[in-house]
């Protein structure tokens, strides 16, 4: 059962993914699709983690939830390769940008996420 809630949550994620993908458009070298992807993908890891914490939740809605929708719609691996080619390129200055914004922004999006969910309860 572990593997099908996965599974299921990973094909949901995806394709929330690519609607990401296929609504916003990448401007000026900076990859806003993955970028946008990887921040709502890390407030929604924060809610959901908090939430299902406090509900006391079978592990099975974190392994569809976290693993398998967050896992299916947050691209980490995608915004290492984007970095890298970024670096690779020259375009140093965007590149740091890129690491620097994606990082701390994805850090105070969980952050923020746990924080609702303990405020509000």
């Amino acid at each position: 059962m572990y593997w099908l809630a996965v599974a299921l949550g990973g094909a949901v994620g995806a394709m929330g993914r690519a609607g990401i993908a296929a609504t916003l458009t990448t401007g000026a070298g900076f990859p806003w699709q993955t970028f946008a992807a990887n921040v709502i993908g890390s407030v929604a890891v924060g809610l959901i983690w908090a939430a299902l914490d406090r509900a006391d939740a079978p592990p099975l809605w974190g392994a569809f939830l976290i693993t398998g929708v967050l896992g299916g719609f947050t691209t980490f691996s995608a915004f290492s390769l984007e970095a890298f080619l970024l670096f690779e390129q020259g375009a140093w200055q965007t590149a740091i940008w890129y690491v620097a914004l994606s990082v701390l922004s994805c850090v105070v999006g969980a952050s923020l996420g746990i924080g609702l969910i303990r405020t509000l309860g």
